[in-house]
C-alpha cells in the first residue's frame, strides 16, 4: 500500500523509463513507503526459521535494497552482516537504517568475495535477474559461501490460473516486455520466470542440496498447500560449478 511519503505516480513513471540502477537510485529516498519493501510480515517468519537453522557468523545480503534483509542478519548472525547491492541510492538509505553493517556497491553476478560467508539471503530481487542469467548468480553464491553454508530466500507459491493474482501478474509481466519492446535501456523486472522447480534445477548444478520448508506462519492456500516456502539451498562442494 502506498503512504503519502511514498512515490507520485509521475516519480514512478520516471523510475520505469529509467535503467534499474538509476531508477532504484531514484527510488531509493521513497521506497520504504512503497509496496516493494519486503514486510515485516515475511521477514520475522524467515528470521525465526533461520534461528533453528543456525547458528551462522557472518552472512551476505544479496541485493539488499535499503537493508531490510540486514535486520534479519543482524538477528541471526553473531558476528559480521554485509549487503551488496548495485544501487549507490539504495545502499545510502541501508546505512542509515542499520549502520552496523558493511556495504558493498557491486554486481550480484560478479560478486567481489572469496567464501567468506557462512548464510547468504535475498528478498524480492530475483525478478532482475534473467533465467539464462541464474546458472551464474547461483555460481557467484556458491562462491562466497564456506563449506556447508546456505543460502537461504523466501519463495511464494505460484498464483493459482485464473486468480486475481494470477492475472496482475501476467499483467504485469507484459507491461513490462511491451515496455522494453519500445524503450531503452531496459528495466528487468519479470518474476514469472522465477520458478522452484527451474531454481531448483540451477541450484543443484551450482553445487547445492535444495530444500524446500514451509513458512506456516504465511498460511495456506484453499487446497492447503502453503502460501510461501522457504529456499534452503546448502553449499556442498569444495569449489564452485
Amino acid at each position: 500500500m502506498f503512504t503519502p511519503q511514498g512515490p507520485t505516480l509521475r516519480e514512478l513513471a520516471v523510475q520505469a523509463l529509467s535503467s534499474v540502477e538509476h531508477g532504484y537510485d531514484l527510488l531509493a529516498p521513497k521506497f520504504d513507503h512503497t509496496p516493494f519493501r519486503t514486510p515485516d510480515a515475511v521477514l520475522d517468519p524467515v528470521t525465526r526459521a533461520l534461528r533453528e537453522l543456525g547458528p551462522y557468523r557472518t552472512g551476505l545480503d544479496l541485493c539488499c535494497g535499503t537493508g531490510a534483509g540486514l535486520g534479519v542478519l543482524r538477528e541471526v548472525c553473531a558476528e559480521r552482516a554485509v549487503g551488496v547491492d548495485f544501487s549507490a541510492g539504495m545502499l545510502d538509505v541501508a546505512r542509515r537504517g542499520e549502520p552496523t553493517a558493511s556495504y558493498v556497491r557491486g554486481d550480484a553476478l560478479a560478486l567481489p568475495f572469496g567464501p567468506a560467508f557462512d548464510l547468504v539471503v535475498s528478498f524480492g530481487a530475483f525478478g532482475h535477474f534473467l533465467p539464462r542469467q541464474q546458472a551464474q548468480l547461483f555460481a557467484q553464491v556458491h562462491q562466497v559461501l564456506r563449506p556447508g553454508g546456505q543460502f537461504v530466500f523466501p519463495m511464494p507459491a505460484p498464483a493459482r490460473a485464473g486468480s486475481r493474482g494470477y492475472w496482475a501478474m501476467l499483467g504485469f509481466d507484459a507491461v513490462m516486455r511491451v515496455r522494453n519492446a519500445v524503450w531503452r535501456p531496459p528495466f528487468v523486472m519479470y518474476y514469472r520466470v522465477f520458478r522452484f522447480g527451474d531454481v531448483r534445477g540451477e541450484l543443484t548444478r551450482a553445487g547445492f542440496d535444495v530444500e524446500l520448508r514451509a513458512l506456516p506462519e504465511l498460511g495456506k492456500r484453499p487446497d492447503g498447500s502453503p502460501r510461501c516456502g522457504l529456499v534452503v539451498a546448502t553449499r556442498w562442494g569444495p569449489t564452485s560449478a
